[in-house]
């Protein structure tokens, strides 16, 4: 293996279970890395407990009120520190060659834009940068010469086994789905779905947010607009299949009839390995594979009546410009209220469509690269906005 070590790497949303895995699978296969940067949303202990074990540059805090604390446990150390959402963007467009973007929500979208503006390859875990901003994102990488490698499983699973000499023959992406805790439930049981129910998924142990996405299925739709984005692939040639053991992550037809399929544990880390090495590969204790003992393995198509989001999701694709992050703004608005026990959880996907319902035509308007991340937010506000608005009604039914 060629892998050019040490390598300097920053962990953006080190302390979420992405960021914990990356450096669990730095620690467990033994790689040097020079650590420019960590970032954290609010959990100065962890945070703090992580720089004094990688030693990077800076350990940034984004909640302003946390930083005293992460002072003082770095105190001495010579690691500085600082706070808020702009010192996280700061350390994502300095010199680091690899960035991990794992921050959650659309607080990932500006600090992914700066390390694709300054040329890092970043292994990507924040889906609305995509959502949000996917062209230019794609296009800012691009430009300065780096690189987007997606470290969703799903989306690992195609970049492994789509070859881009041929792309032009694939049929079909199949994306797969565990199915979420309420994969076998009624439309009946998911209403009078509690918080603490919904956060329960079968096969992960994730942040509540990314539950919630996967217990709606929306998180699949999300996962469409990536692919979308990522293989330049129309959303009518995307599909999601339920597969509960989670053991293919991602399918590839081609049009002359094969089927190509990654296959592999449950286990962020590999994926995270692969976006860390790629083209290489990066030995390392990883779990292996036992398809005696993982059993049959079973698929079935998601139902449309239960699960609405897909729907919605490509829905908001097809009609591009500002639809996608809106959509992305508005589900993370209900999955809040939601949580705070506001509405139901068959209300979560009710309130995005009724959003983009009520946003029309402001939906439509182009999204430009003049200023991605201002396009953005201006649309995120709008579409928060008025999921708070549908929100307040359903409240008040």
């Amino acid at each position: 293996m060629a892998l050019n070590l040490p390598r300097k790497v920053s962990v953006l949303g080190s302390t979420g279970s992405i960021g914990v895995s990356t450096l669990d699978l730095f620690e467990q296969a033994g790689v040097e890395v020079e650590m420019v940067g960590l970032t954290a949303g609010r959990n100065a202990a962890r945070l703090a407990e992580q720089a004094l074990r990688w030693r990077p540059q800076v350990a940034v805090i984004e909640d302003e009120k946390a930083l005293p604390e992460l002072r003082e446990r770095l105190a001495g150390s010579g690691i500085r520190t600082a706070a808020g959402a702009q010192a996280i963007v700061d350390v994502a467009g300095a010199d680091a060659q690899w960035v991990m973007s794992a921050i959650v929500g659309f607080a990932g979208l500006a600090p992914t834009l700066a390390a694709a503006k300054a040329g890092a390859v970043i292994a990507l875990a924040n889906k609305e940068s995509l959502v949000c901003a996917g062209p230019s994102l794609l296009r800012r990488a691009k430009m300065a010469g780096g690189a987007i490698i997606p470290v969703d499983s799903e989306h690992s699973a195609i970049f492994q086994v789509l070859d881009p000499e041929v792309a032009g023959t694939v049929s079909r992406l199949i994306l797969t789905s565990s199915g979420g805790p309420f994969r076998n439930a009624t439309r009946e049981e998911m209403a009078a779905a509690t918080p603490e129910r919904a956060l329960a998924h079968p096969n992960f142990s994730m942040g509540a947010k990314i539950s919630i996405d996967s217990a709606t299925m929306m998180n699949k739709g999300l996962e469409v607009i990536e692919a979308a984005y990522l293989f330049s692939m129309p959303a009518e040639r995307i599909e999601v299949l339920v597969h509960p053991q989670q053991i293919i992550h991602s399918l590839v037809e081609y049009a002359d009839g094969s089927t190509l399929a990654q296959l592999g544990p449950p286990d962020m880390r590999p994926p995270i390995a692969c976006a860390f090495a790629w083209p290489d590969r990066l030995p390392w204790p990883a779990p292996k594979l036992d398809l005696v003992s993982a059993g049959p393995l079973t698929f079935q198509a998601p139902d449309p009546e239960r699960f609405p989001a897909l729907a919605i999701a490509k829905q908001a694709l097809a009609a591009g410009g500002r639809a996608p992050a809106a959509m992305n703004a508005a589900n993370e608005r209900a999955v809040a209220a939601f949580l705070d026990r506001r509405i139901g959880f068959l209300d979560i996907p009710n309130v995005v469509a009724e959003t983009l319902e009520r946003m029309g035509r402001e939906t439509a308007m182009d999204f430009t690269d003049g200023d991605a991340v201002e396009t953005a937010r201006e649309t995120d506000a709008a579409a928060r906005r008025v999921a708070d608005q549908v929100v307040t009604g359903l409240c008040a039914a």
